[in-house]
């Protein structure tokens, strides 16, 4: 279930499209269904959680974008529009975290991992896709890929089949996008019937979702130089005991490619 990318080599190019308006969302669960089964075959394919996103999250980014309009800092952060995929690909900005901060756990991650904010940008240009209209929806929509490696963090789920499974869950919660729903419904499917209780830690992650605040609406800035514990205590992010308890080399598992 990933949705992360590997690291590019390339700087980032947004490939605007000032005149084009934003369409009507609809539910295309024919589309959805079909990336659906390919990405539980390849789980890194990407490009296919990208394609469920389009294809089922419908009005769920303009209803995210209007309730950060009504948070403390959400008409600011809304207001400068950053584009925080150019902020996460600053090595310098990545470098200056001190150690036990949000900024240095992501940067570690990526690094260790060989991620890209940037690889992320190029696989979400899947055909079809409006996420670079100049737009406000479109805006939010890219706000909120941006910051999935940064909830992995937060939320302490790793990229391997079960972390990716418990984050889409999580991501749910947070969102209240059907893509991310079927994707976790997708991964229990996947996941009924083993020996470790993979269900019930996915199960965990949209709980733990549900209770935490609202991540959305967060000044990414700020969140990065806060201490990450300090910040999950802030955030109300419980402890994924679930997860935790099952051995490293059994969460790639979870998820097999085939039933």
């Amino acid at each position: 279930m990933a949705m992360t990318a590997d690291v590019r080599e390339v700087p980032i190019r947004r490939q605007v499209q000032p005149d084009a308006p934003m369409p009507k969302p609809r539910m295309q669960w024919g589309v959805a269904l079909k990336a659906l089964q390919r990405l539980l075959n390849d789980k890194e394919d990407t490009g296919q959680v990208f394609e469920i996103m389009r294809a089922l999250n419908g009005t769920s980014t303009a209803k995210g974008y209007q309730r950060l309009l009504t948070t403390v800092q959400g008409g600011r952060i809304a207001y400068q529009r950053q584009e925080f995929a150019e902020r996460l690909m600053d090595d310098a900005w990545l470098d200056s975290f001190g150690a036990g901060t949000v900024g240095a756990a992501y940067r570690d991650f990526i690094r260790s991992e060989r991620l890209s904010a940037e690889g992320l940008v190029q696989v979400s240009r899947i055909e079809g896709n409006e996420i670079d209209i100049q737009h406000p929806y479109a805006w939010f929509g890219r706000r909120t890929r941006d910051v999935h490696d940064i909830w992995h963090i937060l939320s302490g789920y790793h990229r391997d089949g079960l972390g990716e499974a418990c984050l889409v869950a999580f991501s749910y919660a947070q969102t209240k996008g059907l893509g991310w729903a079927l994707i976790a419904l997708g991964a229990v499917s996947r996941s009924r019937g083993a020996d470790y209780p993979y269900v019930k830690a996915i199960w965990q992650g949209y709980k733990r979702g549900k209770a935490a605040a609202w991540l959305l609406g967060e000044d990414y800035e700020r969140l990065m130089n806060e201490p990450l514990v300090a910040a999950r205590k802030r955030l109300g992010i419980t402890p994924a005991t679930i997860y935790d308890s099952i051995p490293a080399e059994a969460r790639d598992q979870a998820v097999p490619a085939r039933m």
